[in-house]
């Protein structure tokens, strides 16, 4: 869910794009995210998310097929940053969300018995879990599409947002606003949510479109630093731990605004929270972070891809092989472009 800094965003840090502008942009994307993303969204209409013929969840390794061919197609490189062990802080959080999630699925199975068939959806999605064997097989195709990948030593998005930093890609992406924290200079948002979306309950659609969250002009609209950031979160509430009650992001913003830091904000209101704040910051501004990675696109292997998908996950093979022409046609086409403009050169 990460920290609720939505309605402190200012227009002016935020910059709506077209996938066809993050060309030749390189994008780490927070895995687990993005797999709970596709989990959730690609469901049949009663809520039932896509299978093998051995039962196996396949919903995962539909979206990170056909999105990441979109991607080459735009000419956007991505590489796909997974959690590792999370922060001992975060136990708590996932123990609630285990909760969360099983009662959304005795939910989602009362609604389908009922026949209430939007509720069933609304819930079935809900109740998204991404189990070990989802993360293997995304990885597994990964390799065979050609697309880099990194375990994190603990948080992905730490992980993506310490590379943006470093250069070594243009930005990171997730929905969470947590990236800002870790110290991305650039978050896009919706980039594997573009599209007609249906509002949750209601019977209306929005069209979703990718933006670009730039730090800098963040910190300088709202006039803090990225410590002053996490100084608000903490108010607010994270991952790690519920915030103050009744302290939402405009009120944590006057907070850290007139007193600089969270405990100093914590004393003046007489309030307080069971939990370490330097230990949080640590987690947001030192966060532990793989720094011996390597990155490299290749071809898709057309073979191994045709292997996972269509022999041990029954995908049909006409749709696979209809979308991997699609993307030699289009590379092809851009080779022959670059090649020309060099000879003109």
């Amino acid at each position: 869910m990460g920290v609720k800094l939505g309605d402190i965003i200012p227009p002016e840090a935020v910059q709506t794009v077209q996938l066809s502008d993050l060309s030749n942009k390189s994008i780490a994307i927070d895995g687990y995210n993005i797999l709970y993303q596709f989990l959730s969204n690609i469901r049949g209409p009663d809520g039932k998310p896509l299978q093998d013929s051995k039962g196996r969840v396949t919903s995962h390794l539909s979206g990170v097929f056909f999105r990441s061919t979109n991607f080459i197609k735009e000419g956007i490189r991505v590489v796909y940053v997974f959690d590792g062990q999370p922060p001992a802080l975060k136990i708590e959080t996932i123990r609630k969300r285990i909760e969360l999630r099983e009662r959304a699925r005795k939910m989602y199975e009362e609604a389908l018995a009922a026949g209430v068939v939007a509720e069933a959806r609304k819930y079935a999605a809900q109740s998204s879990s991404i189990e070990k064997y989802m993360v293997e097989t995304a990885i597994q195709l990964l390799e065979a599409m050609g697309i880099p990948y990194i375990i994190a030593p603990a948080e992905g998005e730490a992980q993506a947002a310490y590379m943006a930093a470093r250069g070594d890609v243009w930005a990171s992406s997730s929905q969470d606003y947590d990236s800002i924290l870790f110290g991305t200079p650039r978050l896009v948002r919706n980039l594997s949510l573009v599209g007609r979306r249906k509002l949750p309950r209601r019977n209306e659609y929005v069209v979703v479109e990718p933006e670009v969250l730039h730090s800098e002009k963040l910190f300088a609209s709202l006039g803090i630093t990225r410590r002053e950031l996490v100084e608000m979160a903490i108010l607010i509430g994270t991952d790690y731990f519920e915030g103050v009650r009744g302290i939402g992001p405009k009120k944590a913003y006057s907070l850290i605004k007139e007193y600089g830091a969270a405990d100093k904000a914590l004393d003046a209101i007489k309030k307080s929270l069971d939990v370490d704040i330097e230990a949080v910051r640590r987690l947001f501004l030192e966060p532990e972070v793989k720094k011996d990675y390597e990155l490299k696109w290749r071809e898709i292997d057309r073979e191994a891809t045709m292997r996972i998908l269509c022999d041990e996950h029954d995908f049909s093979p006409e749709r696979v092989e209809k979308e991997l022409n699609e993307v030699e046609s289009i590379l092809s086409e851009k080779r022959r472009v670059t090649s020309l403009d060099r000879w003109l050169m």
